[in-house]
Parts: structure tokens; C-alpha cells; sequence
């Protein structure tokens, strides 16, 4: 992708949710398969730091002009041990990405109260385009099933016309670990400020 695409509009209407959720408070989020940043981008203005990984060294070198707010990785996300061993994160965002044997990993970053987005190709998108290949391609309920255990506040599968494409995509919630009450999550569409 190139650094001056916009956003995903279904990323960035999580907003409020992110502001309800986290405040505040000094906050992290990695960006998995960055390409040229344009999600690392906005996770930054949303005020968190942010690790962008990618393997391509042109594409993070486009994160320069963000300073602190960005850390850059360059790493191997299929061929080589996860880079972040450890490491856990307010958000784990990922878009047009998918390596399957990394779904367990990226779950397993989420903080206590984290969030996970992603949003990615699935079965259909070789009707109209590419990838066309099955291995980039989510199955029917796939995403769903790699997010057991966390709570799913919003999830679609279908066919994308502004794509026009098939995607899935998931928000979805580790649990706090120390919350006496559930925490008060605005609805889509519902501005928490």
C-alpha cells in the first residue's frame, strides 16, 4: 500500500472505542505487515506508540517524519521467530494481511483490555480480484474461530462493494484481567466524545 492511501473507514470508526477503552493513559499498538504506515499513522494520532513491522525497509523508511510516536521494526513476519517475543499491546491492528500460523501469536499480544483489528481478504475476493490465492484468503467463520476467548464486539464477512472485494474483519477484546465491571463500550455509531 502506499503511504498516501487513506485509512481503513471500517478501522477508523473504532475511534470512540479506543478512546473509551484506553483514555488517556500511555498506550501501545502494533502494526503487523505495515507496508507504508498509513494505520501506524493514525494509531499515532489517536496518541498511542506504535511498532510497525514490516519486511520491506522502503516502506518503514516512509515512518521517518513520525519520530518517537512510531518505532519502526524490520522483520521476517513467515520465515524467521516472531520479533516482539513477550511484548504485549493496547491494539494489535492488521489489514491485507495473512500468514495463518501467526493468528495464535497476535492473539497472545493483546494486553489485558486490548483490542485486536483486523481486517483482510476472504473467500469471493478471487471472483473479482486479487489475492486470488487460497492461502490469502480467510474461510467462512476463520476469523471468528483464531479469536476464541477474546470478546467479538463487531465482526462482518461478506462482500465489500467500495472495493469492491470480500474481506472479513473483527474487533475484538482481551478482557481485563482486574475489572470489577465490565467495561462501558460505546456502540457503533455512538461518538464517546
Amino acid at each position: 500500500m502506499h503511504a498516501d492511501l487513506p485509512p481503513s473507514p471500517w478501522i477508523t470508526a473504532r475511534a470512540a472505542l479506543l478512546r473509551a477503552l484506553h483514555g488517556q493513559r500511555p498506550r501501545h499498538a502494533l502494526d503487523v505487515a505495515c507496508g507504508h504506515g498509513r494505520h501506524a499513522r493514525w494509531l499515532a494520532q489517536q496518541g498511542y506508540h506504535v511498532t510497525a513491522v514490516d519486511r520491506d525497509p522502503q516502506a518503514l523508511a516512509a515512518l521517518a517524519d513520525l519520530g518517537p510516536a512510531v518505532t519502526p521494526l524490520q522483520a521476517d513476519l513467515e520465515d524467521a521467530p516472531w520479533p516482539l517475543p513477550g511484548r504485549t499491546f493496547d491494539v494489535v491492528l492488521v489489514t491485507n494481511y495473512l500468514w495463518r500460523p501467526l493468528l495464535p501469536t497476535l492473539v497472545a499480544s493483546l494486553a489485558p483490555g486490548g483490542v485486536l483489528l483486523y481486517e483482510t481478504f476472504a473467500a469471493g475476493q478471487e471472483t473479482v480480484g486479487r489475492p486470488a490465492r487460497a492461502d490469502f484468503l480467510l474461510q467462512p467463520g476463520e476469523l471468528l474461530h483464531a479469536c476464541t476467548g477474546l470478546r467479538v464486539l463487531a465482526y462482518e464477512d461478506g462482500f465489500d462493494p467500495r472495493g469492491p472485494r470480500f474481506v472479513q474483519r473483527i474487533v475484538a477484546l482481551r478482557p481485563p484481567g482486574d475489572a470489577t465491571e465490565p467495561p462501558r463500550l460505546p456502540l457503533a455509531g455512538v461518538d464517546a466524545g
